[in-house]
């Protein structure tokens, strides 16, 4: 038989795809009766979540190392060749390079609760100002925790805390620096614990 009508062909072109793909759609099917049956939300156990997120991360580009969690990025390169090993803080500052680290810091006298909230504002600010990305918390009447995302950073923080006249101790990694301006009492407590 020959087709003259090129809308002929179409249609019986058009008739032969659909048939195709109806048969197609039958042999794929399973042979059970019974479709299977969608569990309900509310009947999902932990099991079934940690399947579906593992699905869901499963085609996920992997995270840019900055994004990633702190305990998950690599250690950065440490170049020993340029590090002052006399120095004990300089190999200090480079392990805590990238890392966050809290300075507890002591305020002198007997502030009262808004004179320590203005004055470690005040160091708070002044340590924004010098490019230290700090956050400040208030943990009793005289202490205060600055809590550093690069801790590498800390010891900077600490040269200029220690220079204020209402410091009176900063501690960083359990080492104590007397402030300038402390009482000669408080600063012979501290020796004393430092030798115990």
């Amino acid at each position: 038989m020959k087709l003259q009508c090129p809308a002929m062909c179409c249609l019986s072109l058009l008739t032969i795809l659909i048939f195709r793909d109806v048969y197609a759609n039958d042999t794929d099917k399973p042979s059970s009766a019974s479709p299977k049956k969608k569990k309900s939300l509310l009947d999902y156990n932990d099991a079934d979540m940690e399947r579906i997120y593992d699905e869901w991360e499963k085609d996920e580009e992997p995270l840019a190392e900055d994004e990633l969690p702190e305990h998950l990025r690599p250690p950065p390169q440490m170049d020993f060749s340029k590090l002052d090993i006399s120095n004990p803080e300089n190999i200090l500052k480079l392990s805590k390079k990238s890392k966050s680290l809290m300075m507890f810091v002591t305020v002198n006298g007997n502030p009262t609760k808004d004179e320590l909230e203005s004055i470690t504002s005040l160091w708070h600010g002044a340590l924004f100002n010098m490019h230290l990305e700090t956050q400040r918390f208030l943990i009793d009447e005289k202490r205060a925790i600055f809590m550093f995302k690069d801790g590498s950073k800390a010891w900077e923080a600490k040269d200029f805390l220690v220079d204020q006249n209402r410091c009176e101790e900063v501690s960083i990694e359990n080492k104590s620096y007397p402030g300038k301006h402390a009482t000669r009492k408080s600063s012979e407590n501290e020796n004393a614990k430092t030798e115990l």
